[in-house]
């Protein structure tokens, strides 16, 4: 039997599945356990320091608690400490990406995703260099700056060079006032030689959901292809790492497992990355299993209502306070603006789930044909991007960081050092700048110069608060653009 042990590099020691039962057994026992919630609800808040604000997070037995606690009074307490945190450490910006599926081809036969090779009905794509050249400029006239590339797992259709070709496309695209500026990546584990091509290829994150931490679920949900091996895929983040990617990106896909033990596993992993490598996930998605082309979610057994959702976003939020938190399309508006004020720090918009699914289709147009999930929030990105503003959000494009080589445990020491007003609010408020002039709507305009005008106000040094004013001046009066702290 394999022994708990966080700094193994072997999948089934440092997600261990008997502590994992433990922790559920723990956390049940002391979901009343008033005394014993009160301790951990006061670990998790933020502390005020002389220069910003300090979390000591919580360990994946401590969240799973708060998790399992029933008590209506605490759990509003998780809700507000949660919104408490978003805001002592990313402020009340929200980042803006879009996803780029890039192939839809696919040896695996995930039965969850209508991506799997046995699936005869989709068409499948996979898009030329000129294709995601006009897949980009599609992006780039929405306003998009920062994308999430997509590709199924295909070592003939969508070996690594082709991905590598496609970035290099995406960064090469200069069209009219637009850039994308940061391209996150999303595809299957690979080996160390394959992320090092990656992270001299520029990427910012690379992202790889775990679906499930259950293997012998993961077995079954996996019968075949590579993708059916358990430890290579868990492993992976370790490998890219160690293939000098600083920022890595977690998620499993909620919906096919009991939600407590995926949970655990979920933050045990971050653990794990913290323990071995210094520094834990970059970012953190959420997302819910949704139908899609041949995938009925109700087939499976494990769905989690809302309520459920936004308290695990809470309860992670608590445990991994300088994580970004992702949520995307695959949720609607109202369960999206619920979860922005318990941890949220991302969300795309505007977004299609297809190969090819952005060039030629307006606003209202969105193909179907090759989706991997039905989109929920089927709104244009300016009308996001003024929902946001409109809920006292800024919208933010910046990819500033990533550029100035604050990735890693770098970024988060900026986030601990209280200098996020300094930095990434006026980085924040001139993306948004760019944006109002460039691409919105005369409606998003108004709001947004209004949110700026006040926004500005909150940058404590006068020097830097002086330099953002004059920058925006100069987008608004020129095609001057990418001015960043």
């Amino acid at each position: 039997m394999a022994i708990y042990d966080p700094k193994s590099l072997k999948a089934e020691e440092f997600i261990n599945h008997e502590e994992i039962l433990d922790t559920i057994k723990y956390a049940e026992e002391n979901k009343n356990n008033i005394e014993l919630i009160d301790r951990i609800l006061d670990k998790a808040r933020p502390q005020k320091t002389e220069t910003g604000y300090v979390c000591k997070g919580l360990s994946h037995r401590e969240a799973s608690v708060l998790l399992a606690c029933e008590i209506p009074e605490k759990i509003e307490e998780i809700y507000k400490i949660a919104n408490e945190i978003k805001l002592a450490f990313y402020g009340n910006r929200i980042v803006i990406f879009a996803p780029l599926y890039l192939s839809n081809y696919c040896v695996n036969g995930c039965v969850y995703c209508p991506y799997h090779i046995k699936n005869k009905c989709i068409p499948r794509k996979k898009l030329t260099q000129e294709e995601v050249k006009a897949e980009v400029i599609a992006l780039q006239d929405m306003g998009h700056k920062r994308l999430a590339i997509e590709a199924g797992e295909d070592p003939k259709n969508n070996p690594i060079e082709y991905i590598l070709d496609c970035i290099k496309t995406i960064y090469s695209v200069h069209h009219k006032n637009g850039d994308i500026r940061r391209v996150n990546v999303n595809i299957a584990a690979t080996t160390v030689e394959n992320y090092r091509k990656l992270k001299d290829a520029g990427i910012g994150t690379y992202i790889l959901f775990q679906e499930t931490y259950h293997k012998e679920s993961y077995l079954e949900l996996h019968p075949t292809g590579p993708k059916h091996d358990y430890a290579y895929h868990t492993e992976a983040m370790d490998r890219a790492m160690q293939g000098g990617i600083d920022d890595v990106g977690l998620g499993v896909l909620f919906g096919l497992e009991l939600y407590k033990y995926e949970f655990a596993g979920l933050l045990m992993h971050a653990e794990h990355l913290e323990a071995v490598h210094g520094v834990g996930p970059h970012t953190i998605s959420v997302p819910r299993l949704k139908r899609a082309d041949d995938i009925d979610p109700s087939q499976f057994d494990n769905g989690i209502d809302d309520d459920t959702f936004a308290k695990i976003t809470a309860c992670i939020r608590l445990a991994v306070p300088y994580t970004g938190m992702i949520i995307s399309t695959r949720e609607n508006e109202q369960v999206r603006s619920r979860l922005l004020h318990l941890g949220i720090s991302q969300v795309s918009g505007g977004s299609r789930t297809s190969v090819g699914g952005y060039a030629g289709y307006s606003a209202d147009e969105r193909p179907h044909d090759t989706e991997q999930f039905d989109v929920s929030d089927q709104r244009s990105l300016d009308e996001v991007v003024r929902w946001l503003m409109e809920n006292g959000h800024i919208p933010s494009f910046c990819t500033a960081c990533y550029r100035e080589g604050r990735t890693g445990d770098r970024f988060m020491s900026l986030c601990k050092s209280g200098q996020i007003l300094n930095c990434c609010h006026p980085n924040a408020l001139m993306t948004l700048t760019e944006y109002l002039v460039d691409y919105a709507s005369p409606e998003t305009k108004e709001v947004g110069y209004r949110m700026i005008e006040k926004e500005l106000e909150k940058i404590p040094k006068e020097k830097v608060k002086g330099i953002a004013k004059e920058n925006i001046i100069a987008i608004k009066n020129s095609n001057r653009r990418d001015f960043r702290f």
